[in-house]
């Protein structure tokens, strides 16, 4: 009896070091697995097979490795942004539309200002796609406050007119002359972001992106902006009553969401192309917000959350390669975890006896 009630309280030692949500989340990616195991039964191969090349190829090398700290830092950045709003009840899907005009903007600054020394150059690269990305995110604020918009409609369509902004400009100014596939030149050497480890791939993003998951925990749980966000998100009569107001509170969410979607924007272009290219930013936006839905809207649980994604991606090459499994499957991963988490969440939030 004794052995039990230690291991009983050992559990409840656990429930209370993980959050509910971080449970539900990592449920959610367990059946996720497990019911994309089954189609890779049903398609004739062996499932521990695939999901063993899948992890040698996410894992097997330090290269690998590297590769999916690349991909895993546009989604912690911008799945950031995307948990910050949700948690101000302001749902913001224009993830794809401010990562692009945050490439964008970095990739204009390289190629019309001229900088020899590389702190510079990069500094301002990357501060222009912060300012594209407050500003892009800063415009769907504007109309759904002022003209009462609904903000997913809004960002919505803005991710299919920053797209269209960036392809024009493929296609005009700032397109590559002779380039078989709408580029922009390659940018001076003084704007590429220097490698974090020598000859490797693995650059300085992801050390920017979980120093900014920190920073952004700090922000909502330890300053007085973070929680009138979270007021506001909870109950907002409840917030106009403590005097908070609700518009301050839209805008100043969605800035800080289009600074981190624009930075990501920016990190990608200096980071892992070098130049601009149309379709750089397809996938990041929607995979964010099942990212911060992952992380249970936690900005430091957005960071493993994004890991997640980054290394199934890079694995799913390498499985398709060596077992012949589609890698497409791995959409299907992410969507099934996606769909599990807002299981788990609508469970959750159920009233007893409702």
């Amino acid at each position: 009896m004794s052995e039990i009630a230690a291991g009983i309280a050992k559990a409840s030692r656990w429930q209370v070091y993980i959050p509910a949500s971080l449970r539900r989340a990592a449920l959610a990616v367990l059946l996720a697995l497990v019911c994309t195991g089954l189609l890779i039964v049903f398609s004739g191969k062996d499932p521990l097979v695939a999901y063993r090349a899948m992890l040698t190829g996410a894992f097997g090398s330090f290269d690998r490795i590297a590769v999916g700290l690349n991909k895993a830092t546009p989604y912690i950045l911008t799945g950031l942004g995307i948990a910050l709003c949700f948690r101000a009840r302001v749902i913001n899907i224009g993830g794809e539309g401010q990562i692009a005009i945050g490439g964008l903007c970095a990739s204009w600054v390289g190629i019309m200002l001229p900088l020899a020394h590389p702190v510079l150059a990069i500094g301002s690269a990357l501060l222009a796609s912060i300012l594209g990305g407050m500003i892009w995110a800063g415009l769907a604020a504007a109309i759904h406050v002022g003209r009462r918009v609904h903000e997913v409609l809004v960002t919505l369509l803005l991710n299919f007119v920053a797209l269209l902004i960036v392809g024009a400009a493929l296609h005009g100014s700032l397109g590559e002359d002779g380039a078989g596939f709408p580029q922009s030149p390659l940018l001076p050497a003084e704007y590429w972001l220097p490698k974090l480890l020598k000859g490797t791939q693995l650059h300085y993003g992801i050390l920017i992106a979980v120093v900014i998951a920190g920073l952004s925990h700090v922000f909502l749980w330890h300053t007085r902006y973070g929680f009138a966000l979270r007021v506001f998100g909870s109950s907002r009569p409840a917030a106009r009553y403590a005097g908070f107001s609700p518009a301050a509170s839209t805008f100043t969410v969605m800035l800080l969401a289009g600074a981190l979607a624009g930075l990501a924007g920016g990190i990608e272009v200096l980071g892992i192309h070098y130049r601009l290219i149309e379709g750089f930013s397809h996938g990041f936006g929607f995979n964010a917000v099942a990212i911060a839905l992952l992380g249970a809207l936690n900005p430091l649980a957005v960071v493993p959350a994004g890991l997640f994604f980054g290394f199934l991606e890079t694995g799913a090459l390498a499985m398709q390669r060596q077992v012949g499994v589609p890698s497409s499957l791995v959409t299907v991963i992410q969507g099934l975890t996606m769909l599990f988490v807002l299981a788990a969440m609508a469970s959750a939030n159920r009233k007893p006896g409702s």
